[in-house]
């Protein structure tokens, strides 16, 4: 606690500035151990309060903000990359969108208090087309909320608060080994399906030029992302049509009958065009049909300088958007 003190005491304003907009981005720094050391600081007459609010408010916000900008320009790429570990990425998009479309307002007022949502909400609010000057009433609401509670904390209670900043630690503690772990885990099993993706049979990649070529001839080219159906700018392969990767063995689904059929994602290998790319070959073994995934996906084709078009507003997953 002394140490804690004596550092906030010493660099207080810049400490508690940098803390917090960290935590803000969502790294996992004690920026509620270092508001609560704020208050007793200042309760000592160590600090200014009204300064070290403002610092702590400001920082919070400019971190929430960029978080915000993030979600608007890179529309719905946040979201979706956290739902690909999902069953059902399409539908989690979905199902989180609308959650959040109809409690975000509230959310953002208390999302600080909720490790993980504080980090998540802002960007959603971004992607989701929240006005700017909205959700800045609202985070600094929530923001003003946060900062002032623990900070009043630590200000009232402040000679009993190296007892509190003990628990928090020790809480901290805990929490950072069960993170840890779960890292661990994490990385286990990536390291798991890069061994079982090694094990599988291979698949044919074509360059996005012999592509193009290729599609002049009567070959077909299919969009099988798992996301990118859901913001407005969105753009595709010119004259590629789109194959739901997780709808494919659903009775209602119309497989491919081209004789030459070429596939593209946007995702790490190629991951999900060659998942496709394996189960149609097994779908249509005996066929004669020739699979291929074109290398590097859309951003090679792109970077080649091949044509694209925007996704047909008839292909859009319709997506709540705050007005």
């Amino acid at each position: 606690m002394d140490t804690w003190t004596s550092a906030i005491a010493q660099h207080g304003y810049v400490i508690l500035s940098v803390l917090v907009f960290l935590d803000a981005l969502g790294l996992p720094v004690p920026a509620a151990v270092a508001i609560l050391v704020a208050g007793a600081v200042a309760a000592r007459g160590l600090l200014q309060p009204q300064y070290l609010l403002g610092a702590a408010v400001l920082a919070m916000l400019a971190g929430d903000t960029l978080l915000f900008l993030l979600g608007r320009y890179t529309g719905w790429w946040l979201l979706g990359a956290l739902c690909r570990m999902s069953l059902n990425p399409e539908s989690c998009i979905l199902r989180s969108a609308d959650s959040f479309y109809r409690r975000g307002r509230q959310l953002l007022v208390f999302a600080k208090f909720v490790p993980g949502i504080n980090s998540m909400a802002p960007p959603l609010a971004g992607s989701m087309n929240m006005r700017l000057a909205q959700f800045l009433l609202l985070d600094l609401t929530g923001t003003v909320l946060y900062v002032g509670s623990y900070f009043a904390v630590g200000f009232v209670f402040s000679d009993a608060l190296g007892v509190v900043v003990h628990d928090y630690q020790a809480a901290g503690h805990i929490l950072g080994g069960i993170v840890i772990a779960l890292i661990a885990i994490y990385l286990v099993y990536q390291l798991w399906l890069w061994l079982k993706e090694r094990a599988l049979p291979g698949v044919t990649l074509a360059d996005p030029v012999e592509v193009a070529r290729a599609s002049q001839t009567g070959a077909a080219i299919y969009d099988v992302r798992s996301h990118g159906y859901f913001d407005a700018k969105a753009m595709r392969i010119r004259g590629s049509r789109r194959l739901d990767p997780h709808a494919l063995h659903q009775s209602n689904t119309q497989l491919p009958g081209e004789a030459v059929i070429y596939l593209y994602c946007t995702c790490a290998r190629q991951a999900t065009s060659a998942r496709v790319a394996r189960e149609l070959q097994a779908t249509l073994k005996g066929k004669g049909v020739r699979i291929a995934v074109i290398r590097g996906g859309l951003r090679a084709w792109t970077k080649a300088g091949l044509p694209v078009e925007p996704v047909p507003p008839a292909d859009m997953a319709a997506l709540p958007l705050f007005r």
